[in-house]
Formats: C-alpha cells, sequence, structure tokens
C-alpha cells in the first residue's frame, strides 16, 4: 500500500492562519466578483506541497497542489470565463457555530454543513436552488454533475424535505459512515462490531463516545433497537431501507425517555464524551475502543501504522449512520445576484474536477463524493495508488467499489485488487463494502418540538437530570439549609 497524508500539517497555524485569507488581488481598474466561502477548518488544500509528494498515477495525471484551491479557482475562472473573481475563504469549528454566526449577521454566499444542517437551512428556506445550468451534462466545465458519484447523486435526489429533493440545494463534498475504531489486541472484531460496545463491562472506562447529541442517540438506538434491526425478515423486508430510516429517527416521547436511561448508563461505563481528542487517545493506547466517523478512523490507523500498532474499524452489525457535507448557496448572500451565483457554482464545479477531488482527499483524509465518468477514471486510479496491490501482499482479495464508481457492483472496471488485510482498515473505512452501505440510515432534520426534547434530554445525560433527583434527597437539602439559617440567625441575635 502507498499513501500519505498532509492532514494536520497546518494544524499550529489556528483558525485565522488557515482561514483568514483572501483571494489575490485585482487591479483597481477592474471590479472583481466577491465570493464569500465558509467551509470546515483544513477542509481544502492549501498547497505548498513538497515536491516530493507529487502523485503520479497509472493514466498518467500528476497531483499536485502548488498554491491552495480557492486560489487556483481564481486563475481558472478568469481563464475560463473571462471574468475576475475574488474568494474571501473562511471557516466554522462545527455546525452549531457557522449556524451561530449566520444568526449573527455573518454573510456567507457558498457554505459547506453536514447534512442534518442542510436540512435545517432548507426547512428556514435559507438556500437558494442550483441553477438548471449547473445539471447541464453536456456543458464540459460543470466538472460535478459529470463527476459525482452515482451512489451519492441517487441518495441526495431520493431524499426530500417539504417535496423538496436535497440534490436541488446541495452538492456532496465529502461522505462517510460511523463506526467502531478499535485495538484488535483487546478487542475482538464480534465485540466492535455492534453498538452494545459501549455498554459492555470488559471494556469499563476504556472507551469512548462521541460528545454530540446526534451520534450518541444513533448509538442508543442502535442498541434500544438490536432485536428488530438484527431480526431477518426485517432485514428482507421489501421496504427495508424505509423502515430502518424511520428506526433510526424514532423521536417518540417514550423512545427518547428510553435512550435517556441507556445513555445514562452508558456514561457509567464509558472513559469520556469525546470530539476529537478519541483519535489520539487510540493511537497513543489510552482507550481500546472508540466512536468514530470513518474519515477520522482512516487518519487514526495510519498514524498508528507509523508506530507499528495496528487499529481497525468496525461497522456495527444493527446499523450505521450514512453523513455527508455539501455545499448550498445562502440567500442572504448571493441574493439575486448572477454572477454571484455563476461563481459559487463554479467554484463547486471546479472543486468536482478530478484532479482536485484527489488533492482534497490526499489532505484532508475523507472521502470525495467525486467519483469520476468513463472517459476519466482518476479517482479509482488514488484509489489504486492508495490501496491496489502491489505484488508484495500475500494473500490478495477482489473488492468490488462498483456502487460508487458506476453504481453497478459487478462492474469489473472498478474491482479493485487489494490485500486481504484492507478489509476492517483504510480501505474498508473510506468506501464500506456494499453489503454494509445498504444497513445505513441518515439522520434527519426534526422538528423544533422534536429538537427540544431530545437536546433536554442531552442535557440531563451530560449535565444533571434534576427530575430524576429523588424527593429523599430534596427534603434533606431542605432540612441542611433550614438548619444553616437558622444557626446564622442565631449567631447574629448574638452579636
Amino acid at each position: 500500500m502507498r499513501k500519505s497524508k498532509r492532514m494536520h500539517r497546518f494544524a499550529g497555524m489556528g483558525v485565522l492562519g488557515l482561514c483568514g485569507l483572501l483571494g489575490q488581488s485585482v487591479s483597481a481598474q477592474e471590479k472583481p466578483i466577491v465570493l464569500r466561502v465558509c467551509s470546515w477548518e483544513e477542509y481544502i488544500d492549501l498547497g505548498e506541497w513538497d515536491k516530493d509528494e507529487a502523485i503520479e498515477l497509472d493514466n498518467g495525471t500528476v497531483i499536485y497542489g502548488e498554491k491552495p484551491l480557492y486560489e487556483e479557482f481564481e486563475d481558472w475562472y478568469r481563464e475560463t470565463y473571462g471574468k475576475t473573481v475574488r474568494v474571501e475563504y473562511s471557516c466554522f469549528g462545527t455546525n452549531e457555530d457557522l449556524y451561530n454566526q449566520l444568526n449573527m449577521g455573518d454573510s456567507y454566499d457558498l457554505v459547506c454543513p453536514s447534512e442534518y444542517m442542510i436540512m435545517k437551512l432548507i426547512a428556514e428556506d435559507r438556500l437558494i436552488p442550483y441553477s438548471d445550468n449547473f445539471f447541464d451534462t453536456q456543458d464540459a466545465n460543470n466538472f460535478y454533475i459529470r463527476n459525482v458519484s452515482p451512489y451519492i447523486q441517487k441518495t441526495l435526489e431520493t431524499n426530500e424535505l417539504h417535496g423538496q429533493s436535497w440534490s436541488t440545494y446541495a452538492a456532496g463534498y465529502m461522505w462517510g459512515i460511523t463506526g467502531v475504531l478499535y485495538n484488535p489486541a483487546l478487542v475482538t472484531e464480534e465485540e466492535a462490531s455492534t453498538w452494545e460496545i459501549f455498554g459492555n463491562p470488559k471494556f469499563n472506562r476504556q472507551i469512548t463516545l462521541k460528545d454530540n447529541v446526534r451520534d450518541s442517540y444513533f448509538a442508543a438506538l442502535g442498541i434500544l433497537k438490536k432485536d428488530e434491526l438484527t431480526d431477518e425478515a426485517f432485514i428482507k423486508s421489501a421496504d427495508y431501507t424505509e423502515r430502518l430510516a424511520d428506526v433510526m429517527n424514532d423521536v417518540r416521547p417514550e423512545t427518547i425517555a428510553q435512550a435517556q436511561e441507556l445513555l445514562n448508563q452508558l456514561m457509567d461505563n464509558v472513559y469520556s464524551l469525546e470530539t476529537d481528542s478519541g483519535k489520539a487517545d487510540m493511537i497513543t493506547g489510552k482507550i481500546v475502543a472508540n466512536y468514530q466517523w470513518s474519515g477520522d478512523a482512516v487518519y487514526a490507523m495510519e498514524q498508528a501504522d507509523e508506530d507499528d500498532f495496528e487499529l481497525r474499524f468496525a461497522v456495527p452489525k444493527e446499523s450505521t449512520n450514512l453523513w455527508f457535507d455539501g455545499w448550498v448557496m445562502l440567500k442572504n448572500g448571493i441574493r439575486t445576484d448572477a454572477d454571484r451565483q455563476h461563481a459559487a457554482e463554479a467554484f463547486v464545479n471546479f472543486l468536482s474536477r478530478t484532479d482536485n477531488a484527489v488533492r482534497n482527499m490526499y489532505y484532508i483524509g475523507y472521502t470525495s463524493s467525486i467519483a469520476g465518468n468513463a472517459q476519466d477514471n482518476t479517482v479509482y486510479e488514488y484509489l489504486k495508488w492508495c490501496y491496489g496491490a502491489d505484488g508484495e501482499e500475500e494473500e490478495l482479495m477482489e473488492y468490488p467499489v462498483g456502487y460508487f464508481f458506476s453504481g453497478e457492483n459487478s462492474d469489473a472496471r472498478y474491482m479493485l485488487q487489494s490485500s486481504v488485510s484492507q478489509m476492517g482498515r483504510q480501505l474498508y473505512s473510506q468506501y464500506p463494502p456494499q453489503e454494509v452501505m445498504e444497513r445505513t440510515a441518515i439522520m434527519r432534520y426534526f422538528d423544533a418540538d422534536a429538537n427540544k426534547a431530545i437536546n433536554q434530554m442531552w442535557i440531563n445525560v451530560r449535565c444533571f437530570d434534576i427530575e430524576e433527583v429523588p424527593m429523599g434527597v430534596w427534603l434533606a437539602l431542605l432540612a441542611a439549609l433550614l438548619f444553616m439559617v437558622s444557626m446564622g440567625f442565631r449567631k447574629s441575635r448574638r452579636r
């Protein structure tokens, strides 16, 4: 396996150093189109590659990042359309940070949140739909619609909110699933392949959950609904996908109450809740298993490999969460400016060019929504460069990824020859097998009442549920308070 990563190369620079960057200057005589782009931190390749980092693929394509991609976009846009655009690129840390920034008056044209925040913005009527021209496959510069994975595009087209397809408003960028990153020396694959691992007393204080309500609630549902989710009749039902989505998005009051009780029990077993520290804790051996996003699992496995320390990734048999980040255009930024909307759509197209998709995957470590097409197999060639057999492996396997690249999993063009050791490793994490993808579910956008109930549940789990305090405790506290007041009164009288 030949692979390197540029992840976190600029970690010490901070958000301002990374993201408070403006595009190229233009002459005073020409008024540029100003495009305000906001994305996750470290989510677009910033260039400055070393010469020996150039990637030479078997199809003759050479991947090399000299400048930040948003600066290269400025050059490309001028060469292609004869107009000057200046990108103002900034970053956010979480979906909630972005949402708060928008509510406080920050104005952006193009942002890249996760699927549930996209749904929220659609529900609040804050997005502009992509133009018909953006989906014209005859336009050679429409790299997104020409290169997007048929699997990703179908997912976007078949999911709706208020009768509107997600694909109307969102262009896929990165995607992945969730699962369990584990130390195979101390945890078996069977133990890691169920959400019940987080309550397994064998790993008391040696395992971590995610510090956000949606991921942890998903895991709780996987445990609560295990019998139903693994029932053979349920799995083989004609409407399995729809039923699975309903089960993994159950927000009935009684289900939320059960999830709270379960999560309180899990809190007594896990080492901690975490957002980003789980990777380091796994690499150093501080914990033995970790709820993890597939992209971060790949990063952790590669870092551990450098120390000859093996980590693996398992997908719970009950179900797994399919997530994606996508580019959306904001009404309060684009407004009715046709030039700005054209520049925003062109920016998405530029990032969707296969060589740029590879640059971003190499830099970020996540999996792009871009697959390429019959005439351009650069992304697949990069997959081969990363995980293809090089003649040194003792045992090989055929690993089909056609479901992602062409829509047909048996497509011989996308039958990767790889090492058997990649099962449960980086290849498995970045491009999970079709049978894993068949048991994925997307967490939906919940309405205001459900959101309020779930958020209160999470507050109760993370902090303190006042309703669960026994009456005897309240009476004891009241007695102690009255005693302290009476003692204070006596002292004041003696003075």
